[in-house]
């Protein structure tokens, strides 16, 4: 079956367009507001609470929102989250009229936006089970993942163009996609079946972590990915290099937001074709350190098509990683607690991304925005290195289990 053929199915084509539709929306605004604020404020530390601000309601909501996956119907779960990032969009269009002059409004925003992006991950990972037959998943899954990295790609660039006619133009493209993606979510009936009801309790909704904590390996490729990524945030400072190091605007920022999502996606596609079935431990490791040798690269590069090429190829070291790890994850875990799984697997990406964003600010606010670059990357180094003797377990892991089939891989990406 190929994956267009999934389409017949109308509740999958729904969402389908729905998300893409809402991940072109959000990689648009995530330029303009980086852009914007630093823009404003001129302080590299700003971009750092921007991911600061999305973290700690993530954090502290996600392992809730694995356990709502599992027991509440997800369709209604993802329906709400578009309109809250909707209303997010209509209050950043509010604030670009009003001409507001301070950006804690904007950092109150982006705050809503993490409530939503916890509740969000965990359904949206889960439902696709729920929208198509069994034989169709496969299908479902790869033209899912190949449809979000299209908008990956594409939207920064146009982001960036956009803004070019102004942020209230920006934020009123972002509303009527996130408006789109609302209307499309609401004809859907989803085939879910929830868990027998149970009342929230710390054991359910911790349930998740111990049994990644159980699985030494998934946790110690979740470890190395939380660990490598939160030293190696160059992406916060995209809109401090494009403006201060690379001289160009803001269509050049949307260019440098979306160079590592197409090295992720050419790596995808890659592996579509040749997957990993040897030497997995290691290949993990080498996609990390070339993660971190190619922050090194765009750290030093003063050079724009240097830096595009830096940044592709960090894309491409994050997707080895990525495919892995989400191989490894999805390998063992039973659909009763899938949700929660896939929410502590949010957690390491979330604190991996946003809290990497906030740690690369705070880094440039001190050493300045290139020595935090270089530093973040050979940090990332470092602690690969480490890992690598500290897990040794997930070092020398030759094969995946023999008795589990490897799924396609999820073109996921930090952007």
């Amino acid at each position: 079956m190929t994956s267009f053929s999934v389409l017949r199915h109308k509740n999958f084509t729904f969402f389908v367009i729905a998300r893409f539709l809402a991940t072109v929306a959000v990689q648009i605004q995530s330029v303009a507001v980086g852009w914007q604020i630093y823009q404003q404020t001129n302080n590299p530390l700003d971009l750092g609470l921007i991911g600061l601000a999305q973290f700690l309601p993530f954090a502290l909501l996600i392992l809730i929102a694995g356990h709502f996956a599992d027991q509440w119907n997800r369709r209604w779960i993802v329906l709400t989250c578009f309109f809250i990032e909707l209303l997010c969009g209509l209050l950043l269009l509010l604030f670009a009229r009003e001409g507001l002059t301070s950006v804690i409004p904007v950092f109150a925003v982006m705050a809503l936006y993490g409530v939503a992006r916890a509740f969000m991950m965990p359904a949206a990972q889960a439902i696709l089970v729920n929208l198509v037959p069994s034989e169709s998943l496969a299908g479902a899954v790869a033209l899912n993942s190949s449809l979000y990295h299209i908008a990956v790609i594409a939207a920064p660039p146009l982001g960036g163009t956009l803004y070019l006619f102004g942020t209230e133009t920006v934020y009123s493209v972002v509303t009527v996609l996130l408006s789109m993606s609302v209307l499309l979510m609401l004809p859907i009936q989803v085939n879910f079946v929830a868990n027998k009801r149970e009342p929230m309790s710390l054991h359910r909704v911790l349930e998740g972590l111990q049994f990644v904590r159980s699985r030494p390996i998934i946790l110690g490729a979740l470890s190395l990915d939380l660990l490598a990524v939160l030293f190696g945030g160059a992406t916060a400072l995209l809109p401090a290099y494009a403006n201060d190091v690379l001289h160009v605007d803001s269509v050049g920022l949307g260019l440098l937001r979306g160079a590592p999502a197409l090295g992720a996606t050419i790596t995808g596609i890659v592996l579509s074709f040749f997957p990993i079935t040897r030497r997995v431990g290691a290949w993990m490791f080498t996609g990390v350190l070339i993660f971190g040798g190619a922050t090194v690269l765009f750290g030093i590069s003063e050079q724009f098509y240097v830096s595009l090429v830096a940044l592709f190829f960090i894309g491409m070291g994050d997707m080895v990683s990525v495919y892995i790890r989400h191989i490894l994850v999805q390998l063992e875990t039973p659909d009763a607690i899938r949700g929660r799984v896939s929410a502590v697997n949010s957690v390491f990406i979330g604190a991996s991304n946003e809290l990497g964003e906030f740690e690369s600010g705070m880094t440039a606010a001190f050493l300045g925005v290139v020595p935090a670059v270089i530093v973040g990357g050979c940090l990332t180094i470092g602690v690969t290195l480490v890992c690598m003797f500290t897990f040794p377990v997930l070092r020398k892991m030759d094969r995946f289990p023999e008795a589990c089939v490897i799924p396609k891989p999820s073109r996921s990406v930090r952007v």
